[in-house]
């Protein structure tokens, strides 16, 4: 500890000189984008980083009235796997709020609607390759969508199973090297935490998320560079 006091520990903005940057690829929900960057503000100092530009995602811890969370069993190929997950989806629709994509995917994935709504976790799924942020809620106080307001569910999703899970036996299938889903993982790990405190001092579902990419401003490239 510093004879100036103690610091509150935590990842801060940190923007550094963007020289140019280009989209390399453009895909039906991201793109590939490369930037030219340097670490000092030196133009000469450079270095050049590719990653996929998203727009970020949310995904639901669904908590039943006793204490259980409901799991999805989808298939995803680019790991040739059907995985344990919760409720997720991309924030995808412009100017949507997070906590509405939220219970608009609870309720597409899940056929569930929720009456209370916390934040649990937010993180970076792999800053090192994608600025995708995510945020996890935790939804309780559910109640079946209405049979006329079901979602009708295509492709990967048409597939879903759903299995309703103690949370300490998520827990141990997370430890145990069963569950790999990022999001299912850090959901699993935040609400049984949050458990060990009775739920308390979760923030509330409006709580600002200045991560994700549509609350950061992105700084331009230095006058004629780039694109």
């Amino acid at each position: 500890m510093s004879a100036a006091g103690p610091k509150v520990f935590a990842d801060q903005p940190d923007p550094r000189t963007l020289v140019a940057s280009e989209t390399l690829y453009e895909g039906r929900i991201w793109n590939v984008v490369s930037d030219t960057f340097s670490l000092t503000g030196d133009a000469e100092d450079v270095l050049v980083r590719d990653y996929i530009a998203h727009p970020g995602a949310v995904a639901v811890v669904a908590m039943d009235n006793r204490g259980r969370i409901l799991l999805l069993k989808q298939y995803r190929q680019p790991v040739r796997m059907s995985l344990w997950e919760i409720p997720a989806g991309l924030l995808d629709v412009e100017g949507e709020d997070f906590v509405v994509a939220a219970a608009r995917e609870l309720a597409e994935e899940a056929d569930l609607a929720a009456g209370r709504w916390d934040v649990l976790v937010d993180f970076f799924n792999s800053p090192g390759s994608s600025s995708e942020a995510i945020r996890i809620y935790l939804a309780r106080n559910l109640t079946e969508v209405p049979e006329a307001d079901l979602h009708t569910r295509t492709d990967e999703e048409a597939e879903i199973e759903h299995l309703w899970v103690d949370l300490d036996e998520a827990v141990q299938a997370v430890m145990a090297g069963r569950l790999h889903n990022p999001s299912a993982v850090a959901g699993v790990l935040a609400a049984a935490e949050a458990s060990r405190h009775g739920f308390e001092g979760l923030r509330p579902a409006d709580a600002p998320w200045p991560e994700h990419p549509s609350q950061r401003n992105h700084p331009a490239p230095a006058a004629g560079t780039g694109q």
